[in-house]
């Protein structure tokens, strides 16, 4: 708990984005135009950290062509709705949230690395209060728009797949107990971190996100195969 946390080059959980493609549905077939990339790009940019801000429903096209200076033509050719552009948002959203934690999460292949990707977790969390992306974006359309709900759970999918890969490390080299799951202890810590960000951001403290994820990763590591050898908590390593 009191544990030292370090600083990262990325301060929040979103990054500068680059001038490629994210995904989403075009309103037209026909293939961008380097020039349409761009503009593409810079209007789900826009409307990511406008959404990230105020919120799905606070946020209207007017808004994003405000923010944009584009024209309503412009944003038609490239979404056909406000739907569509929210999906590319998210597709946006899971990439930068998974981007912000590097290197340390696909360094998370030892009790140390879970730790160092914990801390990561939290120092994100203490340059945006606002959460992760991911979690306010479920929060808000999880009930409401069941094709947003499908890629925010592809999204986390991902996230729950890369810790779950670095455990699967962990079992192979014979640091995690082999009748241990991956895939479940990295659902427990996905869950530990959206529900810590959850309360974290409601009592406008890292308190709750610090004592969730400290539980969840005690818990693996009384998993690991030198604490099921000797019956005692085991030294990270």
């Amino acid at each position: 708990m009191d544990r030292q946390v370090q600083d990262y080059p990325h301060k929040t959980w979103t990054v500068k984005s680059t001038n490629r493609r994210v995904g989403g549905v075009l309103a037209t077939a026909t293939a961008l135009t380097a020039r349409g990339r761009a503009t593409r790009d810079r209007i789900v940019a826009a409307a990511a950290t406008l959404i990230h801000e105020r919120g799905v429903a606070g946020t209207s096209l007017d808004d994003v062509r405000a923010a944009t200076a584009t024209s309503k033509s412009q944003l038609y050719h490239y979404f056909a709705d406000k739907s569509a552009l929210v999906r590319a948002v998210i597709e946006l959203q899971v990439e930068q949230v998974l981007t912000a934690q590097q290197p340390e999460l696909d360094g998370a292949d030892s009790m140390a690395g879970l730790r160092r990707w914990g801390d990561r977790v939290i120092v994100l969390n203490e340059q945006d209060a606002r959460g992760c992306p991911l979690g306010r974006l479920a929060s808000e359309l999880a009930d409401s728009d069941p094709v947003a709900r499908a890629a925010l759970t592809a999204g986390f999918a991902r996230w729950q797949g890369r810790l779950a890969a670095c455990l699967e490390v962990m079992r192979v080299q014979g640091a995690l107990d082999p009748d241990a799951d991956p895939q479940a202890l990295a659902l427990g810590l996905l869950a530990a971190v959206q529900g810590g960000l959850l309360l974290a951001h409601a009592a406008r403290s890292n308190a709750p996100v610090r004592m969730a994820l400290d539980l969840a990763l005690d818990s693996i590591k009384a998993r690991t195969a030198s604490a099921a050898a000797t019956g005692a908590p085991s030294v990270d390593a």
